[in-house]
């Protein structure tokens, strides 16, 4: 198994990177969590994995974080949820939100996501329960649209930072369109 890889990030084209590591370049799939947080090509990088091998192929998953890539794996312990539905989730939904809706039992929170229909998500808040980090609730909620404003922006042609910082700050209480205004405005100051 690949447990981790370090080396120098020489391409970016979400959801995928390519690492260089003692000549042999890795593509590794991210969730844009992982993405938004990367330094910038040509910079050093350090990426824990997980390797998943079919038949017809050897994928690579890369995390930031111990916490992205142990929910990785508890998702694609879960019946019909392959490593792209999970890679997806995670894009959609920080660790502790995940956890949050699975504690809570809110398939409704997580039908959000692109790919998680209502049976999917009710699968996963039986199946994950009690195995995955149990978290206080936050103390300043995100916006329930900041994935989608996040795609919209990035669909824009701004690039992850910028699109990350300008997500951020956005109240919980906005309308889908009216979040990518206001992230449209931040981006538009100097």
């Amino acid at each position: 198994m690949i447990g981790r890889i370090a080396g120098t990030l020489v391409e970016k084209s979400p959801p995928q990177v390519v690492v260089s590591a003692h000549g042999v370049g890795y593509e590794i799939d991210v969730p844009m969590s992982t993405f938004c947080n990367l330094p910038r090509t040509g910079e050093a990088v350090e990426l824990l994995t997980h390797l998943v091998v079919r038949e017809d192929a050897h994928l690579l998953f890369g995390f930031l974080t111990a916490r992205e890539r142990d929910a990785f794996r508890q998702l694609i312990k879960v019946s019909g949820v392959g490593p792209k539905v999970a890679l997806a989730v995670l894009s959609g939904l920080t660790v502790e939100d995940l956890s949050q809706a699975v504690a809570a039992e809110d398939a409704a929170r997580l039908t959000r996501v692109p790919g998680i229909g209502k049976k999917t998500a009710e699968r996963l808040v039986l199946e994950l329960r009690d195995k995955l980090p149990a978290v206080a609730p936050a103390a300043r909620s995100e916006a329930p649209h900041a994935p989608d404003v996040l795609n919209a922006l990035l669909g824009l042609g701004y690039n992850a930072r910028e699109a990350s910082a300008a997500v951020r700050d956005l109240p919980p209480d906005l309308a889908l369109a009216d979040a990518i205004r206001q992230a449209l405005k931040v981006l538009a100051k100097p």
